[in-house]
């Protein structure tokens, strides 16, 4: 279930990876923690539950994870193409992106390998591009928005917005639960 560079038994790690530089490797190790713990929260979930809201506003656990691979996809845009999405991109991943209406209506019926499928093949990519990166590359200034970034805080911007939905897919996964006999 978890896609990840680092052997299962160093998740728990922040530690060094073959092939990536030192502060990139430390980088992955905590994506792919954030990513495990995720994943752990939505194991065995039914195409129900992965559909369930609990209001008219509310997003859906599916398509919360499908917000978290589309905010992995376009950050890969970002830092490694330098580009913003094309219009047929943004197509494909408007209604994970932008949630809302759209996304109630877009995003259901799909079971949880959908939608494992769908992070792990970006993730895959992230980690495949970072390879080719280095610690000077993490520390480079860009413009974001009207600040400066860098290519480490857009990154660690990926997961730390992972780990606010999972907060709210634990949050919905409460809920779906107390509906149950």
């Amino acid at each position: 279930m978890n896609n990840t560079p680092l052997a299962p038994d160093k998740i728990f790690l922040v530690t060094d990876i073959p092939g990536y530089t030192p502060n990139i490797a430390r980088l992955i190790c905590m994506m792919s923690y954030a990513r495990f713990v995720t994943l752990q929260s939505v194991k065995e979930f039914t195409i129900n539950e992965l559909d369930y809201l609990m209001d008219e506003k509310s997003n859906s656990i599916g398509a919360l994870l499908l917000h978290i691979a589309s905010t992995d996809f376009y950050f890969q845009k970002l830092s490694f193409e330098n580009r913003e999405l094309t219009e047929e991109e943004f197509k494909i991943w408007q209604a994970a992106a932008k949630l809302g209406e759209q996304g109630r209506k877009e995003i259901r019926g799909n079971d949880l390998n959908y939608y494992i499928e769908k992070l792990n093949e970006v993730r895959n990519r992230t980690y495949e591009l970072m390879k080719e990166k280095d610690d000077k590359w993490l520390e480079t200034r860009i413009p974001f928005g009207k600040l400066e970034s860098n290519y480490y805080h857009l990154w660690f911007h990926v997961f730390e917005d992972e780990i606010n939905h999972r907060g709210q897919i634990n949050l919905i996964k409460k809920r779906a639960s107390e509906l149950k006999p």
